[in-house]
């Protein structure tokens, strides 16, 4: 009798432990020995990063990034006819480099020489300084183009001038080194007005012209490239006369949001 109680008594025992056997592998379906994996759920940061809708104005198309060859140590622009090519102190423009469709824009010149290269700038862009001059106009402003493309040469000639004047420590906050000037680019023009004797100085913020232009410029695709606080971002004391071309879309985003052109490249994301 007792030896019968004792075996019944072991076929429970064993019973039961098939049967917190089979619950105790986690109730899950996994390799025996392996605990079940748990997946924490997303922060409420990162939720929110990802329900946030994309910004239209902050995508741009991977045609207008630079394309860049690292060469004798220099970052070197591919493509440089890239409407928004961001030239500055770290990527340079290749020395032979000439914009193909360079022409002259019907607006006023601060100096007569009809044949002048500073005259020309890129199809596109000398289209778009014809109609804010012409704005300007209509508003009672009067401005004047100084200077528009420059080539590699010619800023080779400029900078090497800069420098015997002044030293290269203070050359290099006024002056591009060859290569680096986004005059050569064809998109970039140095403006004034008769009101400060044609001259290209910060006096011309506190002009009526200046304040049009600062006001207005990138409703015709224009950014002022140097803004006054910005220079350890760009690398370039404040210069209200440079316009760089950018078209209308860059232009009114970098203006709304007071992005130099380094910033909006930091900012947006290619698509």
């Amino acid at each position: 009798m007792n030896q019968r109680w004792q075996t019944a008594a072991l076929m429970c025992l064993l019973l039961v432990g098939c049967q917190t056997g089979g619950s105790g592998d986690g109730g899950a379906a996994g390799s025996p020995g392996q605990p079940a994996e748990h997946t924490a759920p997303p922060s409420v940061h990162e939720r929110e990063e990802l329900n946030r809708p994309v910004d239209p104005d902050l995508q741009l198309e991977a045609k207008y990034w630079n394309v860049i060859e690292v060469r004798n140590g220099q970052k070197v622009i591919m493509n440089p006819d890239n409407i928004l090519v961001l030239v500055n102190k770290e990527q340079s423009l290749p020395s032979g480099y000439k914009p193909a469709d360079l022409v002259v824009p019907r607006v006023p010149f601060s100096f007569a020489d009809p044949n002048a290269e500073k005259r020309r700038m890129r199809a596109e862009a000398a289209a778009a300084l014809e109609e804010m001059f012409a704005a300007a106009r209509r508003d009672g402003i009067e401005l004047v183009a100084v200077s528009a493309y420059r080539s590699y040469e010619r800023q080779k000639a400029i900078f090497a001038e800069e420098v015997r004047q002044k030293g290269e420590k203070k050359a290099v906050q006024a002056v591009a080194h060859p290569g680096q000037s986004e005059h050569q680019t064809g998109l970039a023009v140095d403006i004034s007005s008769r009101s400060i004797g044609f001259q290209l100085t910060e006096a011309f913020e506190a002009t009526k012209e200046g304040q049009w232009v600062a006001a207005h410029a990138h409703e015709y695709g224009f950014i002022i490239r140097y803004p006054k606080g910005k220079e350890a971002v760009t690398g370039y004391k404040y210069e209200p006369w440079h316009l760089r071309y950018v078209g209308r879309k860059a232009a009114a985003v970098m203006k709304e949001r007071g992005m130099t052109m380094e910033e909006y490249f930091q900012a947006v994301k290619k698509v």
